[in-house]
């Protein structure tokens, strides 16, 4: 047995964005024309010019808007309200998909998912969050190394006991969430060497905030997660936005929930 579900946004009680018209708007930014996006989604112009329209009337703003003459001869453009329609659609598409997935890890089995739904509505203080893929666990002594694998594509060790590995019942390829607070992320220009007990992961850096003699930094995985690392006004000082970076977080220092 799957436990599956379909998503969609809805107002006024009709069905408003769901993947295929967000499909078909990212087609028309594609190609500039309702008609060669309809023929690319192999449906008819009328269908699509249908979907188009329902969306627009549903809408608070147009989402296309006719672009006429000009060194392509015209056609369809999507407006900045449709961009932030399909941002936003996507953002609770992947939350939605995660919640899918923590209803499949129960299986026929109702009473594990009322385990799971008890902890998927836990709420924690900790600024970063990330769903996650337990690939390996390597035991040693009482302590565990568990490799996770974030949605993104970066991975990430977390060193916790034995009993915490059974207690929680981790096994090789479910789902789980790492759980870091800012305090313990530290970055860098250049990466620390030969330590194995920190994970080392690269990336960009979005924004810098100094308020008295802390720093928020707002860093950007290079596969496009979000991690907030809070460090010393001095620590900083040679932090520069844009600029690649370092996050460095202990294996200890990850906590891991399900």
């Amino acid at each position: 047995m799957k436990i599956d579900g379909h998503f969609w946004f809805t107002k006024d009680g009709e069905n408003f964005l769901g993947n295929g018209r967000i499909e078909l708007l990212e087609q028309i930014e594609k190609t500039g024309s309702i008609n060669a996006s309809a023929k690319a989604m192999k449906m008819s112009y009328k269908g699509a010019w249908e979907r188009i329209n329902q969306m627009n009337t549903l809408a608070d703003y147009p989402i296309i808007e006719k672009v006429i003459g000009g060194k392509g001869g015209g056609g369809t453009v999507l407006t900045p309200h449709a961009h932030e329609l399909i941002a936003t659609f996507k953002s609770f598409k992947k939350i939605h998909r995660q919640f899918i997935e923590r209803f499949a890890e129960a299986g026929d089995d109702p009473e594990r998912l009322a385990r799971i739904l008890s902890r998927t509505f836990l709420t924690t203080s900790a600024r970063n969050q990330f769903s996650c893929n337990i690939q390996s666990i390597k035991e040693n002594g009482i302590n565990g190394s568990i490799k996770l694998k974030l949605d993104g594509g970066d991975s990430l060790w977390a060193d916790i006991t034995i009993k915490s590995i059974r207690n929680m019942g981790l096994i090789e390829k479910c789902n789980a969430y790492a759980i870091i607070k800012s305090s313990n992320v530290t970055i860098c220009n250049i990466p620390p060497k030969n330590d194995n007990q920190i994970n080392v992961l690269e990336g960009k850096i979005e924004k810098i905030e100094s308020i008295n003699e802390n720093t928020e930094v707002t860093f950007i995985l290079n596969g496009g997660e979000t991690l907030i690392g809070t460090i010393s006004l001095e620590e900083s000082k040679p932090l520069q936005k844009e600029n690649i970076a370092y996050a460095c977080i202990a294996k200890q220092n990850i906590i891991l929930g399900l």
